[in-house]
């Protein structure tokens, strides 16, 4: 199995780059980390698959230089992975130094092996300390990021390439605290109108902190769907409007525009947290680039009767993933074009930090033949070619995931690595899609 591209199909200075998270992968029982609102939420019986936990997870915390040695012999040239704040500020107020020392070590693995060191701040695990006082529902919370963020610029900012704030703030504040999949686990239309804006209001912060510290090339990841209307009726063109809103203009309208959507403010106004105009200007704080994890599209479908936003989920007739997401590669080519053309107008670089499928992967003979993976990423990889040739700059590509991993409330049920990891052993094996990379972007193609 091979793509049907080189990287010289790509322009000069594409990042091709594969991309982790830290609670998914290294195991949150070691180096003195503390517990996270996910370590205290998949204690629950329902919560996670099976009861899974992420307190050893692929054991990357002891394997990081066998991790790192992969992505080298696959060719990449950048690194995305996340400093677990639970591991950084166990308490969420001291300082882990051990902590520290591990990702001191990890940076210097991953530039000693010529590659480019992708920095996230927050990929979910918030310190459970933080967590009994609120946690993102907490305007406070917003203020002991920025010392998080202090704390990992210090020690390893002067290595690293790029800095991404936070991971999906729709995941941590609507999936965490309006629907309840995710921890906290909460589904309360108050606490996820202040965790919206809190989250955000976090970002704003750590990127002035930054700021001060001499820091640069400093972005956020959002995730982005392409939301279409399930039928043809008025109604259902209407919920697009709300799932658009609630899925992706929140985000880019507060980040990018300096001010929330007005059709989804009206409906959350009488829950956000007091005066939170005068944090818009420090929500909307200039970008260097901007993240987009794209994976599938969302069709729009009204519910009638139900409260607000009245959303149902539509299971659409496309070939779907292991996760029952639609396989729309489409979609990323017209949300990247969108994004540029609303919001950034060729002024602020974007990048795909996180695109990929889940798939039933199993070992056979001492291989993984993930047939469906190889096809994804090359369709959407041709969708990003496509954009970048309509002038659209999109400077990079992070393939989801580098391992088969911790998959929150889905357990080890679902794999995204292009490496294959033996949950029993933890032994590593890189999947076909892993060798088609591999080929792709030899240097000598």
């Amino acid at each position: 199995m091979s793509f049907d591209f080189t990287r010289h199909d790509f322009p000069d200075g594409f990042l091709f780059g594969t991309a982790t998270a830290a609670y998914q992968i290294e195991g949150s029982s070691h180096g003195n980390c503390g517990p996270s609102h996910w370590d205290t939420w998949s204690a629950v019986a329902g919560n996670v698959a099976n009861a899974d936990n992420g307190a050893v997870a692929c054991d990357s915390y002891h394997r990081w230089e066998e991790d790192l040695d992969l992505i080298k012999a696959g060719g990449f040239d950048a690194y995305r992975f996340s400093t677990s704040w639970a591991r950084t500020m166990p308490d969420g107020v001291t300082v882990n130094q051990e902590g520290l020392d591990y990702y001191d070590r990890l940076v210097d693995g991953i530039v000693a092996r010529g590659l480019k060191p992708n920095l996230t701040l927050y990929h979910w695990d918030l310190p459970a300390a933080l967590a009994d006082t609120g946690g993102w529902m907490n305007r406070d919370t917003a203020l002991r990021f920025v010392e998080h963020t202090q704390a990992v610029i210090d020690r390893i900012g002067d290595r690293v390439e790029m800095v991404a704030t936070i991971n999906e703030p729709f995941c941590v504040a609507w999936l965490g605290h309006f629907v309840g999949v995710h921890a906290p686990g909460l589904r309360d239309i108050r606490g996820a109108a202040r965790a919206l804006h809190h989250i955000l209001l976090a970002h704003g912060l750590s990127m002035q902190a930054m700021r001060e510290l001499g820091q640069d090339n400093l972005g956020i990841v959002l995730n982005l769907t392409h939301v279409m209307p399930a039928t043809n009726s008025a109604a259902d063109a209407a919920a697009t409007q709300r799932a658009d809103a609630i899925n992706n203009r929140w985000f880019l309208d507060g980040v990018l525009k300096g001010a929330y959507p007005e059709d989804m403010l009206s409906a959350l106004a009488p829950h956000m947290p007091a005066g939170f105009e005068a944090d818009m200007g420090t929500v909307s704080a200039p970008l260097d680039w901007l993240g987009i994890n794209y994976y599938t599209r969302t069709l729009g479908a009204d519910d009638p009767g139900a409260p607000w936003p009245a959303l149902r989920d539509v299971s659409g007739p496309l070939p779907k993933t292991d996760m029952g997401w639609e396989i729309f590669p489409d979609g990323l080519e017209i949300l990247l074009k969108r994004v540029n053309r609303e919001y950034t107008q060729g002024r602020i670089p974007l990048i795909v930090t996180e695109n990929g499928m889940a798939n039933d992967d199993t070992l056979r003979g001492g291989a993984c033949n993930d047939a469906a993976r190889v096809n994804y990423i090359r369709d959407h990889l041709n969708a990003v070619r496509r954009t970048i040739n309509a002038g659209v700059p999109v400077r990079g590509y992070f393939a989801w995931s580098l391992l088969d991993n911790y998959e929150w409330a889905f357990g080890y049920d679902k794999r995204f690595g292009i490496v294959h990891v033996d949950y029993d052993t933890l032994a590593r094996t890189p999947k076909a899609s892993f060798d088609a990379f591999r080929s792709a972007l030899a240097r000598n193609t």
